[in-house]
């Protein structure tokens, strides 16, 4: 396939499971390599120039529901830890963000003791509040409620401003209100 994302839209992948979704949000996040060819990256930042290779991670922010924790980690230990890497939306430190993830109470628990639901708010919250200029998010209202969809739409409505949004999803379309070009993968198949 030969695509072009460009800045000032947010995409949507959709396809059916297996088709190939979450897998080409890997290659786009650099955490798997392509099979063949190649994605490029230039425009992300103020410089607007090619981005190289290892320097992609510092542009994205990437949450998926199979994405690992470090389960014997609190909540305010998993943003201090994060924080280290990439840094946060301006303004938004460990207390704002676990206002943001409406988890207070748990927030000293490990991550261990949190059910899937809880686990997903606090990977979509590292992804979206960090300051990164794309955003990409595989099946981001799995494992969540009704309550919690509401909380993730109005996580991304108020914090991915100014950004490119991706996500990938399987015709949910409650995960995807925001994206205004879709990208059906079983069209390049």
């Amino acid at each position: 396939m030969s695509y072009e994302f460009t800045i000032g839209n947010n995409y949507v992948i959709l396809g059916s499971n297996g088709s190939g979704k979450s897998t080409l949000l890997q290659v786009i996040a650099g955490s798997m390599i392509p099979s063949e060819g190649e994605v490029q990256f230039h425009g992300l930042t103020s410089e607007k120039k090619n981005i190289p290779e290892e320097d992609v991670y510092k542009c994205v922010s990437y949450a998926a529901p199979y994405l690992d924790l470090f389960e014997e980690f609190t909540l305010k230990e998993s943003i201090e830890f994060q924080a280290q890497f990439k840094p946060f939306r301006k303004g938004l430190g460990t207390k704002e963000i676990i206002s943001i993830t409406e988890l207070e109470k748990a927030k000293d628990k490990p991550l261990k003791y949190y059910s899937s639901g809880m686990r997903q708010r606090v990977r979509l919250a590292l992804a979206v509040l960090a300051d990164t200029p794309l955003l990409l998010l595989d099946e981001p209202a799995s494992n969540l409620d009704k309550k919690a969809i509401n909380w993730y739409q109005h996580l991304v409505s108020d914090h991915a401003q100014n950004r490119m949004v991706i996500v990938a999803s399987n015709q949910q379309e409650y995960e995807y209100p925001f994206c205004n070009k879709e990208l059906k993968v079983e069209e390049y198949k």
